[in-house]
């Protein structure tokens, strides 16, 4: 296994499998049990959910919301999505704990460094939820935050496509897909990897990102252990 301890970034969409909005268990289902083949070879596991199935505070500010509302309301989403993975992964066998951002101590941990490494250590999958606790961030660049703060490898961006590509393969059947790219090519051909907020902080803590296709199976068990799929960015 060439990573010892990743963090893994899923959309809230990610969820929603073949429905409109909303989580759908058998994608959940699905899921854990890649996460589960991963976490049986003794590589620490650590996620952070969006919650765009639910709600995102960008769409709510655009028919009038007030931002800041909003972004709170997405953190919260963040927060259901983590309990229903959180259970999925539970019922694969799997001990693991939500910790967030914002305190809900009835439901997750409180965020703190070291209670989560020493969660990592025991085994445990660690799932971050609330995202930074504070609006106008990102899940992406939350993502970036803790995985920095684990001390975590890579990050691997699950989604719906195979990597990235010079434009967006689901409207483009010509766009073309890079095995590996650099942090400067990504910013000079504005690729859309993450928002430029989490991608600065990548770059500037050269953290490498790995964009693949979280619903092929045995994808993730596959980047752990050296093979390459999806696309890589690094230096």
């Amino acid at each position: 296994m060439i990573y010892k301890r990743i963090l893994l970034k899923l959309s809230g969409e990610a969820l929603m499998g073949d429905r409109q909005y909303g989580i759908d268990p058998t994608r959940l289902a699905e899921y854990a049990e890649e996460i589960k083949k991963v976490v049986d070879k003794g590589i620490e596991v650590a996620i952070v959910i969006g919650g765009g199935n639910i709600f995102r505070g960008v769409a709510g500010a655009s028919n009038g919301m007030d931002r800041v509302q909003g972004d709170y309301m997405g953190m919260l989403a963040t927060a259901i999505n983590g309990l229903a993975l959180q259970s999925a992964l539970e019922d694969a066998g799997i001990q693991t704990r939500l910790l967030t951002a914002i305190k809900m101590e009835q439901v997750a941990e409180p965020f703190i460094k070291r209670r989560a490494v020493r969660h990592l250590e025991k085994g445990r999958v660690v799932i971050f939820g609330g995202g930074t606790g504070n609006p106008y961030f990102t899940t992406d660049t939350a993502a970036v935050l803790r995985a920095i703060e684990i001390g975590a490898e890579v990050i691997l961006k699950g989604t719906r496509v195979d990597g990235i590509y010079t434009s967006d393969p689901e409207k483009n059947k010509d766009a073309v897909k890079f095995d590996s790219i650099t942090y400067k090519d990504v910013m000079s051909k504005n690729l859309k990897v993450m928002d430029m907020t989490a991608f600065a902080l990548s770059r500037e803590n050269s953290l490498p990102i790995i964009v693949f296709d979280m619903n092929t199976k045995g994808n993730l068990e596959k980047i752990i252990s050296g093979q390459n799929i999806g696309t890589k960015v690094n230096k």
